[in-house]
C-alpha cells in the first residue's frame, strides 16, 4: 500500500505541517504503544475470544441461542456493578461494601412494594437515594475525615450485611409480585423489530462519534484514526450486533413442554439498560471535564490538586456513582431472581464485580481504566461461570469455578503491576 499523507496547520506555529495517516503507520504506532505496555483492552478480548473458542469445542451448545441468553442475564449485575467501581478504582480506593450496597437496596425496594403498598416506581427511587446517601457517605468519610476506603467499607460492608437480614427477616427472602415491570428487566424481551432498530442506532451512532473524533483530531493538527481502520471497528460490531440480535430472535427453547413458551423472543431488556449506562458513563468518563479530572485525580493526586481540581469533591463524588451503580445491579439482580434473599450481595457478588472491572483492563493503582473494561470483564467472568459449570459436574464444580477465576484475576492484577513498574523503569 502507497504512503498516504495529510497536510494540516500546527497549532503552536500556525504552519502547515505533513502527518503520515497511511494505515501503515497507524499499525507501527499501534505496536508502539502496545510495547510501551498501552495494551488497553486487548488482554481481555483476546481472553474472551480464547475461552469461548475453548468452552464451545468441549461442550456442545455452548454458542447456542439459550446459552447466550443465559450468559447476558447472569453477567448482568456483574458488569453493571463494575461500571461504577470502575470510576472508584481509576482513583486507587476501593469498596467493599457495593454488593451489600446492591442487597440493602433491593431488600428496601423489595419491602416497601410487598409490605408498605408502595408503587414500584416509588420504591425503585427510594432504593437509588438510598444507593447515592451510602456513596454519599462513604465518600465524605474518607475525603473528610480520612479514614481508608478500606476500612469505611468493610464496616459497612458488615453494618449492611446485618440491616438487610433485619429487613427480610426470618422468612428468608422477599418474593417480588407476579407481573411486576421489575421482574421484565431481567425476564422480558425486546420486541424483535426493536433489537434490530437499537442495533441500527447502536452501529450508526458509533460510526457518528467515531468519524466525529476523527475530523476533530485533524482540525487540531493531530494524526487522525485511518478511515480503513474507522470501517473496521464500524463493520466488526455491527456483524457482532447483527449475530446477536439476529439469535436472540430465534425460537431458543430447549424443548416445547409445559414450562417453555413455544415462541420467538428477542433481546432482555437488560441489554438496553446495560447499553444506556455504558453510553452515560462512557461519554461522562471520556468527554467531559469532570472525566478529565477523575483521571488526573487517579494519576497524580497532587498534581491534580495544583492544577485547581477539588480533589475532595471528586473522590466524593465517585464513591456516590459506585453505590448508586450498586444500587440498581442490586435491583437488576432481584430481578433476575424475582425475589430478594436475605443475604442479597453478601456472596461473590463484590469479589466478581471487582475482578470484571481488573479483568477487562482497569488498574487496581489507579488513573487508568475504561468504561468498556467493564463490560469486557463481565463477559470474561460468565463465560469461566457458565463454561465451567457445564463442563465439570459434580459437588466440586464450584471449586474448579473459583479456582479459575481466581487465576485468571490473579493474571490480571499481576500483568497490571508488572506494566506499571516497567513503566516508571523506563
Amino acid at each position: 500500500m502507497s504512503a498516504q499523507t495529510d497536510e494540516v496547520v500546527s497549532q503552536d506555529t500556525g504552519e502547515p505541517v505533513v502527518r503520515d495517516t497511511s494505515l501503515g503507520a497507524y499499525g507501527r504506532a499501534y505496536l508502539g504503544r502496545v510495547r510501551g505496555g498501552e495494551l488497553g483492552s486487548l488482554p481481555a478480548l483476546a481472553g474472551l475470544i480464547v475461552i469461548t473458542a475453548v468452552f464451545s469445542v468441549v461442550h456442545q451448545g455452548f454458542l447456542s441461542a439459550y446459552n447466550i441468553e443465559a450468559l447476558v442475564i447472569q453477567a448482568a449485575p456483574v458488569i453493571i456493578m463494575a461500571m461504577g467501581l470502575v470510576f472508584v478504582l481509576l482513583l486507587g480506593e476501593i469498596d467493599l461494601s457495593a454488593g451489600t450496597t446492591g442487597g440493602l437496596c433491593s431488600a428496601i425496594m423489595a419491602v416497601l412494594i410487598l409490605r408498605q403498598g408502595a408503587p414500584w416506581e416509588l420504591a425503585v427511587l427510594v432504593a437509588l437515594i438510598g444507593g447515592l446517601a451510602v456513596g454519599l457517605g462513604i465518600g465524605w468519610l474518607r475525603a473528610r475525615v480520612g479514614i481508608p476506603s478500606f476500612v469505611i467499607t468493610l464496616a459497612t460492608f458488615l453494618a449492611f450485611q446485618g440491616v438487610t437480614l433485619i429487613l427480610i427477616g426470618g422468612q428468608g427472602s422477599v418474593i417480588l409480585p407476579d407481573g411486576s415491570p421489575l421482574i421484565s428487566i431481567e425476564n422480558g424481551f425486546v420486541p424483535i423489530w426493536a433489537g434490530w432498530v437499537l442495533l441500527a442506532v447502536v452501529v450508526a451512532g458509533y460510526a457518528g462519534v467515531k468519524l466525529n473524533d476523527a475530523a476533530g483530531r485533524r482540525r487540531a493538527g493531530l494524526v487522525p484514526t485511518p478511515l480503513a481502520v474507522l470501517g473496521v471497528k464500524v463493520g466488526t460490531l455491527a456483524i457482532l450486533g447483527a449475530v446477536f440480535t439476529y439469535e436472540m430472535g430465534r425460537n431458543r427453547n430447549l424443548t416445547v413442554n409445559a414450562f417453555f413458551a413455544n415462541e420467538a423472543r428477542g433481546m432482555p431488556w437488560v441489554v438496553v439498560l446495560i447499553l444506556v449506562l455504558f453510553t452515560v458513563w462512557h461519554f461522562v468518563l471520556s468527554r467531559t471535564r469532570y472525566g478529565r479530572h477523575v483521571y488526573a485525580v487517579g494519576g497524580n493526586e497532587e498534581a491534580a490538586r495544583r492544577a485547581g481540581v477539588a480533589v475532595s469533591r471528586i473522590r466524593i463524588s465517585v464513591f456516590v456513582i459506585g453505590s448508586a451503580m450498586a444500587a440498581i445491579s442490586g435491583i437488576t439482580a432481584a430481578s433476575l431472581l424475582q425475589s430478594v434473599q436475605s443475604n442479597a450481595g453478601a456472596g461473590n457478588t463484590l469479589l466478581l464485580a471487582v475482578g470484571a472491572a481488573v479483568i477487562g483492563g482497569t488498574s487496581l493503582f489507579g488513573g487508568h481504566g475504561r468504561m468498556i473494561d467493564a463490560v469486557l470483564g463481565g463477559l470474561v467472568v460468565a463465560v469461566i461461570t457458565n463454561g465451567m459449570s457445564d463442563l465439570i459436574q459434580g459437588a466440586n464444580s464450584a471449586g474448579y469455578e473459583w479456582v479459575v477465576t481466581g487465576a485468571v484475576l490473579l493474571l490480571a492484577a499481576g500483568f497490571d503491576a508488572v506494566v506499571r513498574r516497567r513503566n516508571r523503569t523506563t
